[in-house]
């Protein structure tokens, strides 16, 4: 059983920096491959930023120079730092398994505005 805790999302200004974690309680987490999505209001969850198991990223064009994924495999925790923000990125935050298919945690509300 699988269970994702995010934190860290709140309101911030345009410009400004967040700092998003999850705690994944899962067995062998050095070993997934893990992502943070993202929903805003009125549309579909998107793939935000991937991080493997070896540490190499991958972002979506739209977040690409301005967030920053992060894994602590002896803490559970995969990280995203959010500089830069913008209104559009006002969502809710989830990580989950790179494929999405682990059951998926509240998420963290970000809203950017000002």
């Amino acid at each position: 059983q699988v269970q994702l805790v995010e934190s860290g999302g709140g309101l911030v200004q345009p410009g400004g920096s967040l700092r998003l974690s999850c705690v994944v309680s899962r067995s062998m987490f050095r070993i997934y491959a893990l992502a943070w999505y993202r929903q805003a209001p009125g549309k579909q969850r998107e793939l935000v930023a991937t991080i493997t198991s070896s540490g190499g990223t991958n972002y979506a064009d739209s977040v690409k120079g301005r967030f920053t994924i992060s894994r602590d495999n002896a803490k559970n925790t995969v990280y995203l730092q959010m500089n830069s923000l913008k209104p559009e990125d006002t969502a809710v935050y989830s990580c989950n398994r790179h494929d999405g298919m682990w059951p998926w945690g509240k998420g963290t509300l970000v809203t950017v505005s000002s």
